[in-house]
């Protein structure tokens, strides 16, 4: 596992940007060490957010949904599902993504995945910004949906 790959998260001005940060409760560490990510990131592009705790990762697509159609420009979608010996990992990793990816194109407004499906917990330890972990999906997560409002939100002022 590496962050190979990942974009460079530069700064763009996300003041005035309004975020709903939609995470999951599932799996109390990761959860929190993405949610840490994603407000740190929020902060520093100078974004304001606000956080809607749901009880997991199946329920972010429609509370994600009512944020953005509230008036909020983006919406961080972050939560843990972590593969088991049923199918369950598959429907909810499948509804999760399919949901939010609905959201984003029926809205017209971006949604930040910062939904991390796992094969075990530490590759979540890993990803999780936490001390000692590789990469931070929480800050990834926020930077996507803040650096695409901003994008849009420019090619709004054009037309």
């Amino acid at each position: 596992m590496s962050g190979a790959g990942a974009a460079e998260r530069d700064h763009v001005d996300g003041s005035g940007i309004r975020v709903a940060i939609v995470t999951g409760q599932w799996h109390e560490t990761i959860a929190g060490g993405l949610l840490a990510g994603a407000q740190r990131e929020v902060q520093r592009l100078g974004a304001t957010a606000q956080v809607l705790p749901v009880p997991g990762s199946f329920e972010l697509p429609v509370v994600a949904k009512a944020a953005l159609e509230g008036g909020f420009d983006a919406v961080v979608a972050l939560g843990v599902i972590i593969r088991g010996g049923t199918p369950h990992f598959e429907y909810v990793s499948s509804a999760a993504t399919n949901g939010l990816t609905t959201v984003a194109l029926e809205t017209g407004k971006p949604v930040g995945f910062g939904v991390l499906t796992l094969d075990d917990e530490q590759q979540g330890l890993d990803r999780a910004g936490l001390p000692g972990s590789k990469e931070d999906k929480g800050a990834e997560a926020a930077h996507a949906a803040i650096a695409t409002a901003v994008s849009l939100r420019s090619l709004r002022q054009m037309a």
